[in-house]
């Protein structure tokens, strides 16, 4: 979802610039192959931040480890070919705080923030992220940006593996100067949700990524949040065509970065891990997946799609023609469900038609927002729940997954 509660509408507290929230743990207790990537992490961040490192506090018991992921038909399934569904929540605020100047993530990322979310037998969360932050660039305030920003995110990752649960690291707002139709902003950098990654920037971000987690196959990447190149483009062909190809698209003054270009940089560094690709129509529309999805040497891919009560594709029979199909050949994986009605409803009839077919879904948002606002899941980060999230939390503590 592109849209958060404006910074005037949360508590002035949040609005202070904050140090960046890092917990780490110990890294001799982390699993040997994420070794040399923390060790990287740190050095970059100690040589690029002037000795910023994160405290390390002390390590629970840790859980079981979230399984490393593949595609085998239309299913994922783990290392034993036991089919596994990614059932959770999203963690926003990676991809605003930073741009917007005031800290890392929105509310706190320690472990106890993550164990809330574990508690809610979720196995999946969903992290966004700003690539000027990732990549360093100078608009972002240093404290925010690059090595910062990396560790902070790590130390997320992290936390999330240790209490068992998969980590997605999304590709939320990006660089390029969109004026069209439905621009969430003018500004040429990533402070809001483009129609499309740009080439200046995207690539360099999916290669940073991959080659900081690709020895971490447990994480899973989806390339971009919401595509709308369909509301720029004449129609609905070359709005597709945008998507997978990128290059000039009719209706984006910047240069694109199609999925094939995004998934070939993920790959071109080695990286086997899971990718998601969402479609288009802010993600709600999987009608061209099949015939445009980018070629994917590892063959482990999947689709990505989000859904709330207000999107065009917002009830059975349109599931039942444009994504049963999809799901009969690749994985579905519904990045967002949510509704704005501060009540789950909706969201049950969602996350029924997904559960009779066995598919991956993911709750908006894990925040603690005003459910009125805006799709959020909980008043505090205990984890207590809103109206909302209730419908959410009971469905996954019910599930025998």
């Amino acid at each position: 979802m592109t849209r958060h509660p404006p910074l005037l509408s949360r508590p002035l507290s949040t609005h202070r610039p904050r140090r960046p929230l890092g917990t780490r743990h110990p890294l001799g207790t982390r699993h040997p192959r994420r070794l040399l990537r923390s060790l990287a992490v740190l050095a970059g961040a100690l040589l690029l931040a002037g000795g910023l490192t994160s405290p390390v506090a002390a390590r629970p018991a840790a859980a079981a480890p979230p399984p490393v992921l593949h595609v085998e038909g239309n299913r994922l399934v783990g290392p034993d070919g036991a089919a596994h569904r990614l059932l959770g929540v999203n963690r926003s605020g990676g991809e605003f705080a930073c741009v917007q100047g005031w800290g890392v993530f929105d509310g706190p990322v320690d472990d106890a923030s993550v164990k809330a979310i574990a508690d809610w037998n979720a196995n999946t969360v969903r992290i966004p992220l700003n690539e000027e932050c990732w990549l360093g660039t100078a608009n972002i305030d240093p404290r925010y940006r690059g090595a910062a920003y990396r560790t902070a995110v790590d130390g997320l990752v992290q936390r999330v593996q240790a209490h068992g649960m998969t980590p997605i690291l999304e590709l939320h707002w990006t660089h390029g100067r969109y004026t069209g139709n439905s621009a969430g902003c003018h500004d040429v950098h990533a402070s809001c949700q483009k129609p499309m990654p740009g080439a200046a920037h995207t690539p360099a971000f999916w290669t940073s990524v991959a080659n900081t987690y690709k020895s971490d196959p447990e994480v899973v990447f989806d390339l971009f949040n919401e595509p709308y190149p369909d509301r720029a483009t004449p129609t609905t062909a070359q709005a597709w065509a945008c998507w997978r190809d990128g290059g000039t698209c009719p209706g984006i003054d910047y240069e694109v970065a199609g999925m094939q270009d995004l998934l070939d940089a993920v790959r071109g560094t080695g990286a086997r891990n899971l990718v998601l690709a969402a479609g288009i129509a802010y993600s709600n529309d999987l009608s061209g997946w099949l015939e445009h999805a980018p070629h994917d040497p590892a063959g482990n891919l999947a689709a990505a799609w989000h859904v709330y009560n207000f999107n065009a594709c917002a009830d059975e029979s349109c599931w039942n023609r444009t994504l049963a199909p999809v799901a009969d050949r690749v994985p579905l994986v519904a990045g967002e469900i949510g509704e704005n009605t501060c009540s789950h409803g909706f969201v049950d009839r969602v996350m029924k038609w997904f559960d009779d077919r066995r598919l991956s879904y993911l709750g908006w948002t894990w925040n603690a927002w005003d459910c009125s606002s805006g799709p959020a899941l909980i008043r505090s980060y205990d984890g207590t729940p809103t109206p909302f999230g209730i419908g959410l939390r009971d469905h996954l503590r019910a599930l025998d997954t």
